[in-house]
């Protein structure tokens, strides 16, 4: 019998490990993410059908997904639903037939947060069994390029060896400088990388309480990670909802919930992404002008504008970073300036200035428009003489000539701004009036019908706004919402506004102050480790999300043509990551060279004249950061890396190093020592050396020569 039984088990176990291969890769996407961030906006349309960089942020998820290797996709709508439905069934995930992948949708209107959502689907579960095991659970305002069979089956493989390990949650290392974003601590295992204590918006380290539990082994704590949303689930996790109806928000109650359960004892995993994957949610609007940037600088690749992915049109890439439709008009005293996107069918009109901006499909922009960091979406009028800076503005809205918007105006649809009137900051404009009262809920991103607002949306074409009007100028049309009192100093966090260099010193003071204070947190046995401590502690981890932030600010700095303005900013991400000098002239010199390969070229000599031209403009700034010989053979050695890894930049190693010589920018003495340190490496190591020798006898002989005059 004994040997039956274990026969028995053991076919039971090739029949599990059998069953988990079969089981299909499905995810649930949230259309809704439950929160007010995005108001007025989302009263009108859902947020996952909102356009980033012109295009639905919910095809940027299911197209992530479809790439992933993810089977099923069941979209789950919540507000709006109609309109998700519609908008798929007319989209490519439907109309195109995919062998592969099976796109579904799962509506329940009166759920109103995460926890409803997920008990409505478990209780469908018990009757249609669509979730066959395990699942990513993601927001559908998630954009990422990051693999997931690998985690998909490392979560599984952790489930075998422990049945009570149910969740594995996506991080990843931030700027300490992130804002929008809830600022999290955490507490993890540094071996097996389980969670072990999770907290959000803590302001400073020193207000946090940790159980004593968690000193008895060694524990790795941060408050410098961003939590993904992106979470490999068991089954079990639907079914802990059902059997909790206070759970509501997934981290809040949820995680927290499971983390200070002793009886049940489930555990939750982490998994740290690293520098070359991208992964990121808007959950407002600063990141959601974040995320913009990182897709136009192709830090999203292959999600970016000239990429066709989901049935988009996909434009096409100039110089300078800017993207471009096809039947795009463009008058030519029109100057469009780096990192900007033009839309199909969009016309500018004469001495238009449009920089770092996104403009949709169908606009029309009159003459000497100016346009700078700001998001104009479909089909939007802007007449002469209009002026916008770092705003959002909704389809079909018209801009009367002479208007004006002032940094971190949004303006929801079909609103008239009247001639010549101007939105101050941080304005927030509908044709819907803003609500009496909050919602109770603070998870709604929707107001249901019990708070009024479904019978404002009903009769948005029959409003009557005469007696408004003046609001937005005589021939204006829209209701200006309110800010609350106590909201007025914190606007510039949650808005597409640049930082202001006056808050930026706050932040790096604050920063400063923690790193002072945190010295006290750790116990004096060394076990606790500090908030600067990653869950992965490789340092040139650290360094690539350095060298990333550096590349996003330089190209988005240049914009202002201002060295010092530039060195500012940089130096504000040198602070944060604790650099060295050199660290940044390797960022920067990368910056440069990125933007010269980026920049279109059809030879190997327009590819040199790029880089010269950007090297001969922004050497300032490179130079501020090569003071010592050092730092300028750090310099040398980075570009050695990038030649190495760029097929069309390594012919050209030694033209570009002797180009920076006679600029100044590195000295005779730091190409010669670097001359010697390669001399005693291996021959395959010499490939550069030997490109340069040319010029390193050259400089010899120079030298040889002044010592001989001197003398």
């Amino acid at each position: 019998m004994g040997a039956q039984k274990k026969v028995a088990a053991a076919s039971r176990v090739r029949e599990d490990s059998e069953d988990l291969s079969r089981q299909r890769l499905q995810a649930i996407v949230l259309a809704d993410s439950f929160t007010t961030q995005f108001r007025p906006i989302t009263l009108e349309r859902p947020k996952v059908l909102l356009p980033l960089v012109n295009i639905p942020m919910i095809d940027y998820t299911l197209a992530w997904l479809e790439s992933a290797g993810i089977e099923e996709i069941f979209v789950f709508c919540c507000a709006h639903s109609s309109q998700v439905i519609d908008y798929l069934e007319k989209s490519e995930w439907y109309s195109r037939p995919n062998p592969n992948l099976l796109v579904r949708t799962i509506v329940s209107p009166k759920s109103t947060s995460v926890g409803d959502a997920l008990r409505y689907i478990y209780e469908q579960q018990t009757e249609t069994s669509q979730i066959q095991g395990d699942f990513v659970l993601v927001s559908g305002d998630t954009v990422s390029n990051m693999p997931l069979a690998d985690l998909i089956q490392e979560h599984r493989d952790r489930k075998k060896k422990d049945e009570k390990a149910i969740m594995t949650m996506v991080i990843k290392k931030q700027s300490r400088l992130g804002l929008g974003s809830d600022k999290i601590f955490m507490a993890v295992d540094p071996l097996t990388k389980q969670l072990l204590h999770y907290e959000e918006d803590i302001a400073r380290i020193g207000d946090l309480c940790l159980d004593k539990s968690l000193l008895d082994s060694t524990v790795l704590v941060c408050n410098d990670m961003q939590d993904c949303y992106i979470d490999i689930c068991s089954s079990e996790v639907l079914s802990l909802f059902e059997d909790n109806f206070d759970y509501q928000h997934l981290r809040r109650h949820f995680v927290n919930g499971l983390l200070v359960d002793d009886i049940m004892g489930y555990k939750i995993f982490t998994h740290e992404i690293q520098s070359s994957f991208y992964a990121a949610r808007i959950d407002n609007l600063r990141s959601y002008d974040m995320v913009s940037k990182n897709i136009i600088q192709r830090w999203t690749y292959p999600y970016v504008p000239d990429i066709n992915f989901s049935g988009n049109r996909a434009l096409k890439l100039g110089r300078r970073g800017i993207y471009r439709a096809s039947d795009a008009v463009q008058s030519r005293s029109a100057d469009i300036g780096a990192s900007t996107v033009i839309g199909y069918g969009t016309k500018i009109g004469n001495g238009g200035k449009i920089f770092n901006s996104v403009i949709g499909n169908g606009c029309c922009i009159g003459s000497n428009v100016v346009i700078q960091g700001s998001y104009i979406w479909n089909n939007v009028t802007i007449e002469d003489g209009c002026e916008i800076r770092n705003a959002i503005v909704c389809d079909g809205v018209k801009i009367r000539a002479g208007a004006v918007l002032q940094p971190g105006v949004v303006l929801s649809f079909n609103v008239v701004v009247g001639r010549d009137f101007v939105v101050p900051a941080y304005s927030k404009v509908s044709l819907l009036q803003q609500p009496t009262t909050e919602d109770s809920d603070e998870e709604m991103e929707y107001a249901g019908s019990s708070s009024g607002t479904a019978d404002l949306l009903s009769g948005v074409n029959n409003l009557q706004l005469e007696s408004k009007a003046s609001e937005l100028g005589p021939d204006g049309t829209g209701y200006i919402w309110k800010v609350c009192d106590n909201a007025h100093d914190e606007e510039w966090k949650h808005s597409v506004v640049p930082i202001p260099m006056d808050k930026l010193a706050d932040i790096t003071r604050a920063m400063d102050d923690d790193d002072i204070e945190d010295e006290s947190v750790v116990p004096p046995s060394g076990e606790l480790k500090s908030d600067t401590d990653s869950i992965n502690t490789d340092a040139n981890d650290d360094y690539g999300y350095f060298e990333r932030e550096v590349e996003e600010t330089f190209l988005m700095a240049i914009i202002k043509d201002d060295v010092d303005h530039v060195i500012r900013l940089i130096n504000s991400r040198r602070f944060a990551y604790n650099m060295a000098s050199a660290d940044c002239a390797g960022a920067v010199f990368y910056s440069m060279m990125r933007l010269a390969v980026n920049t279109p070229h059809n030879s190997a000599s327009e590819l040199y004249r790029n880089a010269t031209t950007i090297i001969t403009k922004w050497k300032g700034v490179l130079g501020f950061y090569l003071k010592q010989t050092d730092e300028q053979i750090e310099v040398i050695m980075k570009f050695e890396e990038m030649c190495e890894e760029s097929a069309e930049l390594g012919p050209l190693f030694a033209q570009i190093v002797h180009f920076l010589y006679e600029k100044d920018v590195v000295q005779e003495d730091a190409i010669l020592r670097w001359g010697e340190e390669k001399a005693g490496a291996d021959e395959s190591d010499k490939v550069y050396l030997k490109q340069c020798e040319a010029l390193i006898q050259w400089l010899k002989e120079a030298s040889e020569e002044e010592e001989e005059e001197d003398s």
